[in-house]
């Protein structure tokens, strides 16, 4: 038997026959219907986009949550609808970073973050930087913005802060489904890992806060650090430390240098619904992101999806995943999962979890949780082919790169996909290819 064949019939052995089953299936294993698919939001034109068929609040649409997703931020204006700029931030508007193929998804944009370890007990700490010619600090976060509306808001980086790292913008469409995953499905994944991969693979789960409910906590599965479980919470969280836009969540800047807004800037509108309010609406009824279903459709890429599963790949990027019930409450009281998202089987390949596979930043953003420093999400594939630039530093520039780097967790698919023959790895990276 060719040596860079053994690795198939010893990992099925290892695994055994039922954790093999379960690697092979995904974890969802109920008769279901798929989630809507497709790139469905073209950017600046609303009106023809198409969303899952998820319900409006009263008064609202689609193509108008779309708009305010879209909408360029200004630092003061007299346009009552406008609700201010920094001082600090990273960009003018939601789609400034979420725009690849179209509006919602993700982009070649990242944003830095920067810590520094405590000399004494070696935990993460956030960094402090100075600002107004180092008479103002900024502290209690890793993100270091790179816009400024003035020079003497802008931030540098002091030498003392030496871990450093830069982050991918994520795809947000589709995130209304990953939003209503029940909590214990991605417990019982993170649960089965260890034996499917003779104790390799451990992901975790860690529970946050939500922004919306009082007291009320959930798997985190949003962030690079699954720092946010609900999309209300992620867009809050975005538009003060991406935009400089406060909000009821959170109504403070990060700094009052060249300040010029009343807080919080983000109000209610007519509706009742505050920009960070309709960030959520729009982006929880968007559809997944879709396979190129032609090329999905080769016997290349069939081959490559079994070698896939069969190296140990899907343990964590999980193919099939069960959304919660529908009218069932996944954040508290605060929102009701729609019949359009609820009971849905979606392919996102991944299990939302963090892991450490040897590329980890060293960043801790929920506090208490440092041995999270060196994990990171597993990050979805669905969408994979509209992206020039992988991993969440974009520093592997091909496929056969961003494999390569995966260690630690991920060592044995990556050493086994390297011992494949060329054939078979270009048919791997074809169905990689048509996510």
């Amino acid at each position: 038997m060719p040596p860079q064949r053994k690795f198939v019939l010893s990992l099925g052995a290892s695994l055994g026959c039922a954790a093999m089953i379960a690697a092979l299936t995904g974890i969802a294993q109920q008769s279901a219907p798929d989630a809507l698919a497709g790139f469905n939001t073209p950017s600046f034109n609303s009106a023809a986009s198409v969303s899952n068929g998820a319900d409006e609040p009263s008064g609202d649409t689609f193509a108008l949550d779309q708009q305010i997703f879209e909408r360029n931020h200004q630092e003061k204006s007299d346009d009552p609808t406008q609700t201010g700029l920094g001082p600090v931030y990273n960009g003018t508007a939601c789609v400034t970073c979420h725009e690849n193929p179209n509006t919602g998804g993700a982009s070649q944009i990242t944003e830095l973050r920067v810590g520094h370890s405590d000399p004494v007990t070696g935990n993460f700490v956030n960094p402090t930087i100075y600002v107004a010619g180092s008479k103002t600090p900024i502290t209690g976060r890793s993100i270091v913005n790179d816009r400024a509306t003035c020079p003497e808001a802008q931030e540098h980086v002091p030498d003392t802060e030496n871990i450093r790292t830069l982050r991918a913008a994520l795809n947000t469409l589709g995130d209304g489904f990953v939003e209503a995953i029940d909590d214990q499905t991605l417990k019982d994944i993170a649960e089965n890992q260890p034996g499917q991969s003779n104790g390799k693979i451990h992901g975790e789960y860690i529970e946050v806060a939500i922004s919306e409910t009082s007291g009320f906590k959930r798997v985190g599965r949003f962030g690079w650090k699954d720092q946010h479980g609900s999309l209300l919470s992620f867009a809050a969280d975005a538009y003060l430390n991406e935009m400089g836009v406060t909000n009821r969540f959170h109504p403070v800047d990060a700094t009052s240098v060249c300040k010029k807004t009343t807080d919080p800037e983000d109000v209610s509108d007519s509706l009742g619904m505050a920009d960070i309010d309709h960030f959520a609406q729009f982006i929880r009824a968007t559809q997944v992101p879709p396979q190129d279903l032609a090329l999905a459709g080769t016997p290349s890429a069939q081959h490559g999806q079994a070698l896939f599963r069969r190296l140990g790949c899907s343990i964590c990027h999980v193919g099939s995943i069960k959304t919660g019930a529908p009218d069932s409450s996944p954040n508290g009281d605060a929102y009701k999962i729609p019949a359009a998202i609820g009971g849905k089987i979606i392919h996102p390949y991944s299990d939302f979890l963090l892991h450490d596979i040897g590329t980890g930043d060293g960043i801790v953003q929920t506090p208490g949780l440092q041995e999270t420093a060196n994990k990171l999400r597993t990050a979805p594939l669905w969408g994979l082919r509209t992206k020039s630039r992988f991993m969440h530093d974009l520093k592997s520039l091909s496929l056969d790169q961003a494999i390569a780097r995966h260690r630690v967790e991920a060592s044995e698919p990556a050493e086994h996909f390297a011992e494949l023959p060329a054939a078979d790895k270009q048919d791997l990276l074809n169905f990689l290819n048509s996510l």
